[in-house]
Formats: structure tokens, C-alpha cells, sequence
């Protein structure tokens, strides 16, 4: 960026500050990694608000790999569910397991999938 605009900018209160020695950028979503090596990263200051603007380098994108952690299913919530809904205990363990635990949304997802089965 020429001086002139750097000027330019710091007059309307924006503050850029070239951001030395970066090695790489890795953005993460929950699905993919995005790998930025050798970028020029700029921090800009506007308005109390911090950006990072990312110029250039060598681009990779990767798929994440998500380690499925085991969810402890308590006994007294499976009978809890089985009994609130009149299903099976297999029934409503298959069921907490899909709502991560979740006693009243499990609840709710067997009522709702009744209503719509009768």
C-alpha cells in the first residue's frame, strides 16, 4: 500500500499495521482446514474493531477428521425417557444417543416422531 493511501486511511481513523514473519494462516471450520503458508497479514484497526487481511501464499484445503467420542448414556435417564414416552429402553437410549444426552429433547423427538406415525 503507497503512502498516500496509508495516509488517507489513517486520517478516516483506520490503522494498518503489517504483521512481520508470518509463517502461516489456518482457518478452521467445522468440516475443513484452510492452510495459508507465507501470507502477507495485515492487522487493521477501525473503530475499535480488529481485522486480519490475508493476501497471497501458497493455498491448501483440507477435509477434518472428527473423532467420535463415546456419549455416556446414564441408565436412569434411559429408563427416565422409556417411561415418559412408553417406548422400549433400546428405543430410548437409541434416542438419547442422537440428541447427545439430552433428556427433554430426546422426550420431545420420540413424541414428535409418534405424532407423525400414529
Amino acid at each position: 500500500m503507497n503512502r498516500d493511501m496509508r495516509r488517507m486511511l489513517e486520517k478516516m481513523g483506520v490503522k494498518i499495521e503489517e504483521l512481520q514473519n508470518v509463517k502461516e494462516v489456518i482457518i478452521r471450520t467445522d468440516k475443513e482446514e484452510y492452510i495459508i503458508k507465507k501470507p502477507a497479514v495485515n492487522l487493521v484497526k477501525m473503530q475499535g474493531t480488529l481485522s486480519f487481511e490475508i493476501i497471497g501464499g501458497e493455498f491448501t484445503k483440507n477435509p477434518l477428521e472428527r473423532e467420535e467420542v463415546p456419549i455416556e448414556i446414564k441408565e436412569d435417564d434411559v429408563l427416565l425417557v422409556a417411561k415418559e414416552t412408553g417406548v422400549s429402553k433400546d428405543e430410548a437410549e437409541k434416542v438419547l444417543r442422537e440428541t447427545n444426552g439430552d433428556i427433554a429433547l430426546a422426550i420431545l423427538k420420540i413424541q414428535e416422531r409418534k405424532s407423525n406415525n400414529p
